[in-house]
């Protein structure tokens, strides 16, 4: 049988059951006494590495079940960090494919999740690294499963974290990439003749709010036609403000420029004339009148800057580092871009002053009449 555990709001030490309860377990949907009714139902074999010896070809039943109760435990805490921790969804999308990776590990090795040990995720991270994975990227997957290990301890499943002491390997600190001011004009200003009106106005829009307002891709979906008691954000036309509900459901408000403005008015004059409608209330929608996803706007902005005649990728974050940069640049008030970009800590904009010094750099190296050896 699992040890006993508390219910993870509760924060108490976790005890293993001494008690003399009649042996086996509870029937599913109910729970002995100290165990929160909301726990994972696992069977009391899994998490001791024991499998069915007596299976012929293909998957035996146990194991069949291990990979059953696997799927359960990490719908489980997908469920809550959506819905306790309340994480974006597109958190909460990327935490699914982390966790599907280490059951994918898992089952290679074939060990049960409740059984992962500290050598198992040395052995995955080295893996991961030597398939040419950057220590940033194996870093945010180590943290999807040292996350899901500590909520199980606090289930009482497993009796230590398994990733608590591995580290990713290290990697330099990347400054943010950014368009030059010449580039991210060249690319608001940008209009094709030859695509189908519509769409060049929701683009042309698309691009103005990413970088007139610096939004994040996924405020930017989530923008509403008008604001609703439901919306997670909406566009004061009126105003010329964003309402915008950012990282860690942090409501905040972004003035739009006139550019943005104007590319938005004839967005809408194009848009639908259902506007009113609760299934077509997104400001931006596809074709078929849904709300446009984030990979859709990857797709159109990398397209678009293309057709602009820019040489490097565009994606939805180039242009919110492009706000900031430029911003900071014109401005040097660093505390305000912070709160213009929704940052809770001012070391994460602070990052942008290195931007703004390498801009500076350049352009001593290409003006000034001792910058070069002769």
């Amino acid at each position: 049988m699992c040890p006993q555990y508390s219910h993870p709001e509760r924060n108490r030490t976790l005890t293993p059951n001494t008690s003399a309860a009649a042996p086996g377990r509870p029937k599913q949907g109910t729970a002995p006494s100290g165990l929160s009714p909301a726990a994972p139902d696992v069977p009391a074999h899994i998490g001791t590495g024991r499998r069915d010896s007596a299976s012929g070809s293909g998957m035996s039943s146990a194991a069949h079940e291990v990979a059953s109760v696997g799927a359960h435990l990490t719908e489980a805490y997908l469920e809550h960090v959506r819905v306790e921790k309340r994480l974006a969804a597109r958190t909460v999308e990327l935490y699914s494919l982390d966790l599907q990776k280490l059951t994918d590990y898992a089952a290679q090795a074939k060990v049960d999740l409740l059984a992962v040990q500290n050598s198992h995720i040395r052995r995955w991270v080295a893996q991961m690294h030597g398939a040419g994975r950057s220590g940033r990227g194996i870093a945010l997957i180590l943290s999807g499963w040292r996350g899901f290990y500590t909520w199980l301890g606090r289930q009482g499943l497993v009796a230590s974290n398994p990733v608590q002491d591995v580290r990713a390997p290290k990697a330099g600190k990347p400054l943010p990439k950014a368009l030059s001011v010449d580039q991210a004009v060249q690319l608001a200003s940008f209009q094709s003749d030859s695509l189908d009106p519509w769409l060049e106005a929701r683009d042309a829009a698309i691009v103005e709010l990413l970088y007139g307002a610096g939004l994040r891709v996924g405020e930017l979906t989530g923008l509403d036609v008008l604001a609703g008691a439901g919306a997670r954000g909406w566009i004061d036309l009126q105003a010329a403000e964003a309402h915008v509900l950012g990282k860690g459901a942090k409501r905040r408000t972004v003035p739009v420029g006139a550019k943005a403005l104007a590319a938005l008015q004839h967005w809408l004059a194009l848009r639908d004339p259902t506007v009113g409608q609760a299934e077509q209330r997104a400001l931006f929608i596809g074709r078929n009148g849904t709300r446009l996803s984030a990979q859709s706007i990857w797709q159109r902005l990398r397209r678009r800057g293309l057709q602009a005649g820019l040489a490097t990728p565009v994606h939805p974050h180039m242009l919110r580092h492009s706000f900031a940069s430029h911003l900071l640049q014109s401005s040097s008030d660093l505390r305000g871009v912070q709160e213009l970009l929704g940052h809770a800590s001012i070391t994460t904009t602070q990052v942008y002053t290195r931007l703004d010094f390498q801009h500076l750099a350049k352009a001593y190296d290409a003006a000034h009449p001792r910058a070069k050896i002769k």
